[in-house]
């Protein structure tokens, strides 16, 4: 019996999942485990497995956004009739109009869905083949960086095709499975180790007018639009001498396989003063407040396409070593969109620091349900009185976003003071 495969929730945010493209064509065998299609979501892009065994009868969408539980493909027995499934579809009022063919099944571009959304839009039309010659040509991207699918990355590696030679036909010239095909199929040259170098011209329409609204940026703007003009802001600003975390951050590194960083060090304090100040340590759910148990720390990371916030379960009884490597990790994938929505989910706190781009202080919008945010500025050298002296201080300013519904202004400031005590002495991390 024909089964209707639907867009899953892949992410706890996820209203919707861009397809790129599909693994499998009408008239596939089908095994459980098969990799059906590749889905970008707003965190990540991600293989959709079957869990079904069968022929492929019917693709919702080719390419492009479907709703969560949107219909995206039918699976069956070979030449099943198919027809009172799509009937039943349209019945819901859900799904435009589909005309199946003479056996019964939908083809191929018929759009179906399974809640109101707008019509997928078209293909991208297959550019014509890339031919291999003694001029090799170089394909222009604009910010010199190659934009690619995991899976169209991976057969390329396989197969030794230079990616800056492939024009992309995905979503904003992103290259998929389909362009590594064409490739394969008419002969571009193996990749060599001559560097590529381009030159953006100032009328490239890949750089300059309208760009759609990746699936990424628009959950940001969706939530963290939510919580700026939903949760009631206020911010608390406090200064740090990280004189002394200087000091242990050289003495650790001197003999350490794992070289730890100043956010590392932010990043188990603010668990520390967490576990001190459980109040902090909440999430707002409307009818409720939970004060969590576990410190699970987000640390945002910055991509092309906008913030992921891989998160860092029980920081707070993670040694210094063990929160520098998870978050290297993390951050890799991140880079990659190849974080789970495990590796995403189940933050209590979350710390953005723009230090490394020398940013004295700045503000940051709360990233729901959390109560709090902590914003971390760089490191400054300048003078400060000292046992009554001028000396110089190597200083730092954090500011602390709080929620006004969680967290009153005196609970916030003794967090900080907290964290300053911690940070300003660094041995008591460790205590």
């Amino acid at each position: 019996m024909a089964e209707i495969i639907r867009m899953p929730r892949l992410s706890d945010t996820m209203e919707e999942g861009n397809i790129v493209g599909w693994q499998k064509k009408v008239g596939d065998t089908v095994e459980p485990g098969d990799i059906l299609a590749e889905v970008e979501t707003d965190k990540a892009t991600m293989e959709l497995e079957s869990f079904n065994e069968g022929v492929l009868l019917h693709i919702g969408v080719p390419e492009g956004p479907v709703p969560v539980e949107g219909v995206i493909a039918i699976i069956g027995e070979a030449g099943e009739d198919i027809t009172k499934i799509l009937e039943d579809i349209k019945k819901e009022g859900n799904a435009p109009k589909v005309e199946a063919s003479n056996n019964g099944q939908a083809s191929e571009t018929t759009p179906v869905e399974a809640t109101p959304a707008p019509r997928a839009k078209p293909s991208a039309p297959v550019p014509a083949p890339v031919m291999a010659s003694s001029t090799p040509q170089v394909l222009p991207h604009s910010d010199g960086r190659i934009k690619a699918s995991p899976l169209a990355k991976k057969m390329a590696e396989d197969s030794g095709i230079d990616l800056s030679r492939i024009a992309g036909t995905g979503e904003n010239g992103r290259i998929i499975k389909r362009d590594i095909d064409n490739a394969i199929k008419n002969g571009v040259p193996a990749a060599t180790t001559t560097s590529v170098q381009s030159i953006a011209n100032i009328s490239d329409p890949n750089i300059y007018g309208d760009k759609p609204v990746s699936q990424m940026r628009k959950v940001i703007a969706r939530r963290l639009g939510e919580s700026k003009f939903s949760a009631p802001h206020f911010y608390l600003t406090i200064e740090i001498n990280m004189d002394q975390a200087i000091a242990a951050r050289k003495a650790i590194n001197e003999d350490a396989e794992v070289r730890i960083s100043f956010n590392d060090i932010v990043v188990k304090a603010s668990a520390a003063a967490l576990r001190k100040h459980p109040d902090i340590n909440a999430s707002w759910l409307g009818d409720k407040i939970t004060y969590h148990q576990n410190i699970n720390i987000g640390v945002a990371v910055a991509i092309d396409e906008g913030l992921l916030v891989p998160v860092i379960n029980d920081a707070d009884l993670k040694s210094l070593s063990m929160i520098k490597s998870e978050i290297k990790a993390l951050a890799g994938k991140a880079k990659e969109r190849k974080l789970s929505p495990d590796e995403m989910s189940g933050n209590t706190f979350t710390i953005s620091n723009l230090g490394m781009f020398d940013i004295d202080e700045f503000t940051a919008i709360i990233n729901p349900p959390d109560a709090c945010i902590l914003a971390v500025g760089s490191i400054v050298e300048k003078p400060i009185v000292k046992d009554g002296q001028i000396v110089v201080g190597n200083m730092m300013k954090v500011t602390l976003s709080c929620d006004h519904r969680i967290v009153d202004g005196a609970k916030g400031a003794v967090f900080l003071q907290t964290l300053k005590g911690l940070l300003e002495n660094p041995v008591k991390i460790l205590a």
